[in-house]
Formats: structure tokens, sequence, C-alpha cells
């Protein structure tokens, strides 16, 4: 493989490029807040400039040189290269199947990111792990951990020690922060997560973060293991800043008490149900301050689910967090003109809000349900550990299907508003939004399968004009069937057969690749300008 990309983009094509996010202003009033948390709202916005700083590090070794070398540069071309190099954290456009757009360096993103040497292979890895005692196999493969050669030899090394001068800027920050706030359970979770940092230990952390009721709704550490594409184990540093949305939270709380009945009506075996799940399911509706680390970077996160830490979520479950002004800005600038080419004129009316929403909701919220702790060979084990690289995809087209059951489900029992339409055909439009992220992307690709999945059910039809539609006559059974088929693949730790799923169906077909063309002028999504965290705590 050549050391450096063939084509690099000149000042026209990353303009281009970069227009594909549309810059989005983010305004929170934080007027109501104590003058406590005022003020640890500034140490938090602080700290989240940290994770960045930290991400940059954990995405590529050669990230801090080469982002000095850009803000050096002062000619148009220079300053559209910082842009985008910013927008990506890295030199590797997000949606171009992270192809370089910079000079002089790899043409592709590293499948292991900085978690891993550059040249160390899955096999060496694997035949190392074998070679360790239990508890050193569990540092290997865990979240909080990178592999380093030291004298030709993998090892690993913890985070506390790898990103030793960062975290303890960290740590000093969320202490400061929880001295000045008087809420007492966001004091307890600054205090537990600042000491993790320092220890690497992060469980009494993350309980402490399922515990918090504060109106700063903080989220700051290492979860996601996106960016690990090799084994899909190491965790990348985020952060979010938020400031709770009291009455929109209380709206959803009465999701949280359903969990359980969605969970022993899953289309599985009863064996592979979980009987009691995490007793805690909270639902916090917020509006975002700040994301930063991987949370800021590529494509935006509109909602997320955490931990991802099967010890927390078999006690406590996991807690969805919906940042509301982010999804009302995603709707507003790519899935309504979206849904002006995708969907036929009868079904554009159909398209809303609520249902968009409520599916995200859904999503995030079924994460927690289907198989968690799973039995395979008579080991105990788990489906991220089983289906490795391939996880992220399956999980994420399980948590889409499975909300749309869950959803539905709820029309059928009374539960909700029967609105199976809306809910339908705005899941129709959505794919499309996401499909554009790119099939290199875990959301992207689970997509792919879904779509090509519910296409081949007939649950959706493409029409002779380019547009899609929803057969309401089988697509309530194609989901079913669908989400028989992922939790199946997930209870057992089938990876083989998460192999031959993606590979069939994690594709563009022809006249999705075709529907997908006449949207090129529509931005994939949007580039947030932080307006109140630049006021708090201005710009380095």
């Amino acid at each position: 493989m050549s050391q450096t990309a063939t084509h690099i983009p000149d000042l026209k094509e990353l303009e281009r490029m970069s227009a594909r996010y549309a810059p989005t202003p983010l305004e929170v009033d934080t007027s109501k807040l104590s003058t406590g948390d005022k003020a640890a709202l500034a140490k938090l916005i602080e700290a989240a400039h940290v994770i960045d700083d930290i991400f940059l590090t954990q995405y590529w070794s050669g990230n801090h040189q080469l982002y000095d070398q850009l803000k050096r540069d002062n000619t148009p071309l220079g300053k559209a290269r910082l842009h985008y190099f910013w927008l990506n954290k890295s030199p590797w456009s997000a949606l171009d199947d992270h192809a370089a757009f910079l000079p002089g360096v790899p043409p592709k993103k590293l499948p292991g990111a900085n978690f891993y040497p550059a040249d160390m292979t899955k096999q060496e890895f694997e035949t190392w792990v074998k070679t360790l005692g239990k508890e050193e196999k569990q540092r290997a493969e865990g979240f909080f951990s990178v592999i380093r050669r030291q004298n030709a030899k993998l090892t690993a090394v913890p985070y506390s020690k790898e990103y030793e001068v960062d975290l303890q800027r960290l740590a000093k920050l969320l202490h400061e922060a929880a001295g000045l706030t008087g809420n007492a359970s966001l004091k307890r979770f600054l205090n537990a997560r600042a000491d993790a940092f320092l220890s690497n230990d992060y469980y009494a952390s993350d309980v402490a973060w399922m515990d918090l009721d504060a109106p700063l709704d903080i989220t700051i550490g290492p979860y996601e293991t996106y960016n690990d594409e090799i084994f899909g184990y190491k965790a990348s540093y985020e952060a979010y800043v938020n400031l709770r949305d009291d009455k929109e939270s209380d709206k959803l709380k009465f999701f949280s008490g359903h969990m359980q009945e969605i969970e022993d009506n899953l289309p599985i075996d009863a064996k592979y149900r979980n009987p009691k799940i995490g007793a805690l399911s909270p639902i916090s509706v917020v509006n975002q301050i700040i994301a930063t680390g991987d949370g800021a970077h590529g494509v935006r996160t509109a909602a997320y689910n955490l931990p991802n830490d099967e010890r927390v979520t078999a006690e406590k479950g996991s807690k969805r967090v919906m940042l509301k002004n982010v999804q009302e800005a995603k709707f507003e600038t790519t899935l309504i003109p979206i849904s002006k080419r995708i969907l036929p004129a009868s079904a554009q009316g159909d398209l809303n809000f609520d249902s968009f929403f409520t599916h995200i909701l859904a999503h995030e919220m079924t994460h927690g349900i289907g198989p968690h702790q799973i039995q395979v060979g008579g080991r105990a084990t788990t489906p991220r550990q089983e289906l490795k690289e391939l996880y992220s995809a399956i999980e994420e087209a399980k948590a889409d299907v499975t909300g749309l059951f869950m959803l539905q489900y709820m029309f059928d029992k009374k539960l909700l508003p029967a609105s199976e339409n809306k809910l339908y055909i705005s899941f129709l439009a959505s794919s499309f939004r996401t499909l554009r992220f790119g099939l290199n992307e875990a959301h992207g690709k689970g997509m792919a399968l879904q779509f090509n999945y519910l296409l081949d059910k007939g649950g959706f039809v493409a029409g002779h004009d380019g547009t899609f539609h929803v057969d309401f006559t089988k697509i309530k059974g194609a989901v079913r069937d669908l989400v028989h088929d992922l939790l199946i693949i997930e209870a057992t730790g089938n990876y083989s057969g998460a192999k031959k799923m993606l590979t069939g169906l994690g594709k563009l077909r022809p006249e999705v690749q075709a529907a997908i063309g006449k949207l090129k002028d529509i931005p994939v999504d949007i580039d947030p300008v932080n307006v109140t965290a630049d006021k708090i705590v201005p710009v380095r």
C-alpha cells in the first residue's frame, strides 16, 4: 500500500466536502442555573476541551503535530484544510471511506487507530493473548488499555499511564467543578470520575453517572469503541456537556417502566431473554452545550446509550441521553429535504419530528435489552467479545429494528397512540440520512443491512420513479423477522453468521445508490457551532 494518498483535494473540492456539514448554531439558555452550577459549567467546558487533546492522540499518533502545522498555514487552502481537519479530528474524511485529504499521511485511517502498534496484525494479537493469564487477558482485551511494543513484545498499557498528563488535568478540573456545584449527585459523579481517570477503574463512576440527577447533564470519559476497527475493544474519550430539559424528560419516563415487558416479548426463544434487566433505565432529554473528542468528529451523535460496561448494565441497566437540539437541527437540515426526493408525494405528509425523535429514543432504549451476558461453548462471554469488529454494525442494526418492534408492540397494546404510518415512513426517510454516512461507519453499515433485508422481505419497496415506499401489509412481519435474526446472532455469539449477513446485505444496491446520488446537494449532517460554550469559555 502506498504511504500517502494519490489524490489530494484542492481548495474548491475541500470547500465542497466541508459544505456537506451545515454550520448550525447551538444556543442554550443557562440563565436558570444556580450560581454554583454556572461556575461548575465553565470548568466542565474546559475539561471538554482537554478531551479533544486526548482523542486526537487516540485517533492517530501524528495528529497533534499535523494540527500544529495546519494552524500555521494562513493561506485560503491552509484554512480550508484546518477546518476540514477539525471536522474529522484527523486527516481522513469520515464521509469518504476515511480517505486522506491531506498530503504526507497514510492513505486511510489505520484500522486500529492509535490503540495498537501500526504494524500489529490481528493474528499477532490473538496469538499473544493466548499466552496471557486471566487478568492479563482481560486488561489486553479491555476498554481502557492501549497495546504497545516493549522490546519487540506486545504489552498492555493502562490509559491512566498512556494519557497521564492530560488525565491529571482532567481530574483537577472535575474536582474543581465538584467543589462548585451544590448538586449532590453531580458532585459525587465528578469526584468519582476524576478518581477513575487516575486509577483506570471506571466502574464506581459509571454507577454514579447512572444515578446522576442534575440540571447539568455531563458525560465525560472513555466510552464507544467504534474507532477500534480491528477488534472493537478500545474505548475513545468523549465529552458531552448538556442542560437537562425537565419537561421533555418527564414525558418519557413511562418508557422505562415497560422495558422488561418488551424484553419478555422479544421474538426469540425464552432461554435467550434476560429475565431481569437492570432495575434502572433512566432517560434524559437534554440540549447540548458542547460535545468534544469522539462525540465531535464526522457525523454527530443525536443520542447515546451508556455505559458499555456489561457489569454496570447488568446491575443498573443503561441510561439513554437524547440530544434534542441536535436532533431538531438534523431533522430540519437534512431529513426534510431528503424526504422530498425519496418519498412519493402521497407519503411526505407523514414525515414528522415526533416519530423521528421517538424512534431514536426507542433505538437507544433497545440497546439495553436483548442478549448481553451469553454462554458460548460453555464459556461465559458477551456478544461484543464474540462478534469483535462486527459487533458495532450488528448492534446498531439490532437497536434500530428492535426500536421499531418496541414501538409497534406499544401501539398494539394501546400504550401509545397508534401512528404506524408516520413511524415507518419517517424511518424509511431517515434510512437515507444514515446511509449517506458511508458503509465504513457502523451506523451506515448496519442501516444498509436493514434496508436490504426489508427490501427483500417486501416491507420497503423501490418505485419506478426512484422513490421508495412502505408496504404496510409486510413491514411489521419483516421487522419482526429481522429482530429475530439479529438477536439470535448476538445470543449465540455467531461471528460467521454476522459476517455472512453483513457481507451479503451491508452494501448499497444500484437503486439505493441511484437515490443517494440525487441527494448530493443536501447537507449530510450538521456542524454544530458552540455559541453558548464559546461565550463561557472562549475557544483557544
